[in-house]
């Protein structure tokens, strides 16, 4: 995978996490893209972790190897990827957070009700994007809904790199959770409100 070990800022992490079911092939393709790379150096990223599921391995290789081809390889960027972890993503996310000492990065989470809440519990700036191939798919809505709240990042899938800088130039004034003040709520229900309307279930 490409690599640089060459690098003196202070770690700077972004945590990009498929789930633990369905495959998400293309939020992996994206994340390795020169212009997704571009823009987590221009915001001065240091490392990439993808959490890429059962099937994402292969597509994570190739990524990296086509990477390695071009004259800017990995932008500076380290690239590193696992399946899953049994034991749940928190040490990742509190990683990506800054809580060992770097500084504070992203998550970029499918849109899980389990990964946007373990994400917002543990404070760290979050892009939620939605699977466009699932069935029945409410991933959309729930996205625009968080995002109005201020709970998050709505990313696209062709367009991540104006999230990553939205999500930078937002870092300062981004929603709490548990909320601990009224804000601005279009639809009246609050988080958990939302979720279990646009979902069916809180998992």
């Amino acid at each position: 995978m490409a690599e640089n070990t060459q690098i003196s800022r202070p770690k700077k992490l972004c945590f990009v996490t498929i789930g633990a079911t369905a495959s998400f092939d293309s939020l992996i393709k994206a994340t390795t893209s020169s212009s997704f790379l571009e823009a987590l150096r221009d915001a001065k990223f240091t490392d990439l972790l993808l959490q890429y599921g059962k099937k994402g391995k292969v597509i994570l290789d190739q990524c990296t190897e086509a990477l390695s081809l071009e004259s800017e390889k990995s932008y500076g960027i380290n690239i590193k990827g696992f399946d899953f972890n049994k034991k749940g993503l928190g040490l990742e996310m509190r990683a990506a957070k800054g809580e060992q000492g770097g500084a504070e990065g992203l998550v970029i989470s499918h849109a899980g009700s389990g990964s946007i809440l373990d994400a917002l519990r543990i404070a760290v700036p979050l892009i939620v994007v939605p699977n466009p191939t699932l069935l029945d798919n409410h991933q959309e809505e729930l996205a625009d809904e968080l995002a109005a709240m201020g709970y998050v990042i709505h990313g696209r899938l062709d367009d991540l790199p104006s999230a990553v800088k939205e999500s930078e130039e937002r870092r300062a004034e981004r929603r709490a959770w548990p909320p601990n003040h009224i804000v601005h709520d279009p639809s009246g229900k609050g988080l958990i409100g939302v979720m279990d309307d646009v979902m069916g279930f809180v998992d």
